[in-house]
């Protein structure tokens, strides 16, 4: 029979079913979906708790890989040989004036020399304290700097104080196996209208930097003899110090001695012990003259609070001073010998000492004239001997430094060391900038190309070695604790988003044109395997620009780390481009585009393209980029204001900017020092918008200062216009940094904050203006009769003023002011405002 069909009666409850009795298959089905759905929700949310731990983890991985990116060096191997600055391998170049930021010093391309230097102070003068040892622009000194410097084996400087000069010669002499020997000469002379002849006391020392020590050797009491030594760098040697004659072969002068012996903890901290060692208790007694207490060293007593302060944690170095206190006119040697020269014919000293200089002096003459020939342009001795100081300064700029930069990223959330490295550089000044810049290295490297192809070469090497596994090269070289002392704290952090100009490609293009114009000759021939070699962190770096300093649209550039608070800057700076306060944009912006970073950047695709192309590597990319960016309607379509008449940037941007001092409410009342000062802030009285930027000066030169417009564009009319305009940027003295009509000529950033990049005259810009002149007037197109025009007065101006002021204020300068063409800004500034030699030369 069939199944019994159940009767449903309505209004009644269903029976309950049976225990025995099973759940229907709906039921089921329904309890076996609602499980899976529940367990679907539990696995769901185990992977997703799996999946974001896995990604948690792995973010934290990437941040963590991510940060330490900016201290991982490049992985391909260095340019330069590890021992490449050994006594061994490069010994006449092991020794050296490497330490710009004293007066007078001496150390070797090693990470933790012996370091020599000299310090001086006027004895009963009105000042209590004149001590002269690093180069400080608050000494006021009348002149100091190298006449004569060859880069490898003498050097003579004059160092004019109120009322004495101070002469210092080196020479040094190979042999045996750590670099051979050195000897300094001083002479001091008072000036003619000095009332009285003056009495000073020169202080010169040796300091172990953590390495290495020293033993002095006592003599008479008190004279400090001399004082022999170990490192591992040098071995034994000996310094001696020779008592003060009146002149090479007269008797000794009248003298008193001190020594100090001690310890120090850092290089920084040498001046300040030798000022805490000296002591008014010691009598000058010379046998026709009055009894005089002088300032001499006596025991180190460091100040009471640097006793409360934590230990240093540094190891702690010998340091020795030998002070010998005399009446001027005197001269006095110091004499460097190295244990391992063991056939030595003679002492370098005396007549020995003048022999040497004096053949050292002849070569230097010889090689300078056939390197620039200056005589045979017509130019008065006045004007060579200048010209000699301009490259002498250069050479004995050169420094040797070692250290750690301190940098971030935006994956670090503190600065982090960067890796220990040896950076051999110029400087741009003794004074003011003791270290080394990016963007001026490569204007340094196309003056000292023409004396030293191996110097460059070196440089180069030095520089690109410090790059990191990114490409990127701290623009700022602040390495060791001594050169960390020298810069204000708020520019010691080196940001790895940040760029500067790559000029070290200029450097290169010289390199090139050398090794291409001569190739047989032998200066140039290690420039192949140096290029060979160079070329992985080149191709790095190269690669580094385009991918982190691109614009908003296809081929343009933008330059990372202006100033971000707009409230404060009348127009925020871009420290990165190297010029600093120079209008961009007023207020910044991703759309930003800027003219001169993509005119860099075709100058050195095409170089790239060169270098590959010498290598036998693929240089087809390269020679399209250069291709592309140089192309004169691209360039034209991104940066040319029809409006303006110029190249120019493109970017947020307002005319209508001032500073005003805000308004401070102070209630009645109430006294005024209990609020804060009212600051000058920015006033934006019209929005800005995207458009062209209205400055007109260095910036919108830029396709022409990088030769990058062909000789017939018509822009170059508008360009030569510009320049020869003495209402926009032509003066008697050189090109104006901007246009005397702009709104923001010579105006402040901040209170605090003088116009810098903002009319002043500076000589590396100045520079590329006569050497694209040079170029267009000697090529093809309409405008070669007035590029030839423009060249001879420009190039006349520049070198007649820079001279000028050099014999009247006795520096070369920073910047010339526009009005007066006076020297101003940091002084020395030998660096770039050397390649004047160049323009004498007329060699670009």
């Amino acid at each position: 029979m069939g199944r019994q069909r159940k009767r449903v009666v309505t209004g009644e409850a269903a029976p309950p079913p049976r225990k025995d009795e099973k759940p229907s298959a709906f039921h089921r089905k329904d309890k076996k979906k609602k499980v899976n759905i529940g367990k679907m929700f539990i696995n769901i949310s185990i992977g997703l708790c799996i999946f974001s731990l896995i990604w948690f983890f792995y973010a934290i991985y990437m941040r963590s890989s991510l940060a330490k990116r900016v201290v991982t060096l490049h992985p391909s191997p260095h340019v330069l040989d590890a021992n490449s600055t050994d006594a061994k391998v490069s010994p006449e170049r092991f020794w050296g004036s490497y330490r710009p930021q004293v007066y007078f010093g001496m150390k070797t391309r090693s990470p933790r020399s012996i370091v020599t230097g000299m310090m001086w102070m006027r004895q009963f003068s009105d000042l209590d304290m004149n001590l002269r040892h690093t180069c400080e622009q608050g000494d006021r000194l009348q002149g100091y700097g190298w006449l004569m410097h060859d880069g490898l084996t003498f050097g003579i400087q004059e160092i004019r104080d109120n009322d004495f000069t101070l002469t210092t010669e080196f020479v040094k002499r190979m042999g045996g196996d750590h670099g051979g020997d050195w000897t300094w000469r001083v002479t001091a002379k008072q000036h003619s209208s000095a009332p009285q002849a003056p009495v000073i006391s020169l202080m010169f020392y040796a300091a172990a930097d953590a390495q290495g020590s020293l033993q002095a050797h006592v003599e008479e009491r008190n004279r400090l003899a001399s004082i022999t030594g170990f490192s591992e760098e040098l071995g034994n040697f000996k310094i001696t110090f020779r008592k003060p004659v009146t002149g090479e072969l007269s008797s000794a002068k009248y003298a008193t001695y001190n020594y100090l012996q001690t310890v120090s903890p850092g290089l920084e901290k040498l001046t300040d012990i030798v000022k805490y060692s000296l002591n008014r208790r010691f009598v000058y007694s010379p046998p026709s003259g009055e009894k005089r207490h002088y300032i001499g060293v006596d025991t180190y007593k460091p100040p009471h609070h640097q006793n409360q302060q934590k230990p240093d944690p540094r190891k702690e170095s010998d340091f020795v001073v030998y002070q010998v206190t005399v009446q001027t006119p005197f001269q006095i040697e110091v004499l460097f010998e190295s244990g391992s020269f063991h056939d030595r014919p003679n002492q370098l000293v005396g007549s020995i000492m003048t022999q040497e200089l004096e053949k050292r002096k002849a070569e230097f003459d010889a090689k300078f004239e056939k390197t620039f020939g200056l005589e045979k342009k017509g130019f008065s001795q006045a004007y060579i001997k200048f010209g000699k100081a301009a490259l002498s300064n250069m050479l004995g700029g050169m420094g040797y430094f070692f250290g750690q930069s301190v940098v971030q990223s935006v994956y670090n959330e503190y600065p982090l060391l960067y890796p220990e490295g040896a950076l051999f550089t110029a400087v741009p000044s003794r004074s003011f900038f003791p270290r080394g810049f990016l963007w001026d290295e490569g204007f340094h490297q196309l003056l000292l190309s023409k004396w030293e192809p191996q110097v460059t070469r070196e440089v180069i090497a030095h520089w690109i070695d410090l790059m990191n596994m990114e490409g990127w090269i701290p623009r700022e070289q602040i390495l060791g604790d001594e050169a960390r002392s020298k810069v204000p704290t708020e520019f010691i952090v080196q940001r790895n988003e940040n760029a500067n100009p790559p000029t070290l490609f200029l450097a290169l293009q010289e390199l090139i044109e050398q090794l291409s114009s001569n190739p047989d000759k032998a200066a140039s021939q290690p420039t192949l395997p140096f290029l060979r070699r160079l070329f992985p962190r080149l191709k790095t770096w190269y690669e580094w620009y385009n991918t982190t300093q691109t614009g908003p649209l296809p081929n343009s550039y933008r330059w990372r780390g202006r100033d971000k608070d707009t409230n404060l800057f009348l127009n925020p700076k871009t420290l990165t481009s190297g010029l600093d306060d120079y209008p961009r944009a007023s207020h910044p912006s991703a759309d930003e585009r800027h003219i001169d970073l993509h005119c860099w950047m075709a100058l050195s695709s095409g170089i790239m393209a060169k270098v590959a192309q010498l290598l036998g590597e693929p240089h087809e990319d390269y020679q399209l980029s250069h291709k592309v960016l140089s192309d004169n309607n691209l360039l034209s379509e991104l940066h040319w204001s029809e409006q303006h008449r110029a190249f120019s940037d493109f970017g947020n941007h307002t005319e209508d900017v001032s500073l005003q001092r805000e308004k401070v409410y102070i209630p009645p009342g109430q006294p005024r020092h209990q609020f804060p000062v009212a600051r000058l802030v920015r006033s934006v009285r019209r929005a800005p918008k995207a458009q062209y930027v209205n400055a007109l000066g260095y910036v919108s030169l830029f396709p022409f200062l990088l030769q990058i417009l062909q000789p017939d564009s018509p822009k170059l009319e508008h360009i030569f216009r510009d320049m020869r305009d003495s209402n926009k940027l032509w003066t008697p003295y050189g090109l104006r940094s901007l246009s005397k009509s702009d709104p923001l000529y010579m105006k402040r950033n901040t209170e605090h904050d003088a116009p810098y990049w903002r009319g002043p005259i500076w000589i590396n810009i100045n520079y590329l203006a006569v050497r694209a002149l040079h170029y267009y007037s000697h090529t093809e197109g309409p405008y070669q009769e007035k590029a030839a025009v423009l060249y001879e007065e420009l190039r006349t101006n520049i070198i007649n003023n820079v001279y000028r002021q050099y014999v009247e204020a006795g520096y070369i300068w920073e910047q010339y002011n526009d009005s007066t063409g006076r020297g101003q800004g940091s002084h020395p500034f030998t660096g770039w405002s050397s390649l004047t030699l160049l323009m004498m030369a007329e060699q670009y």
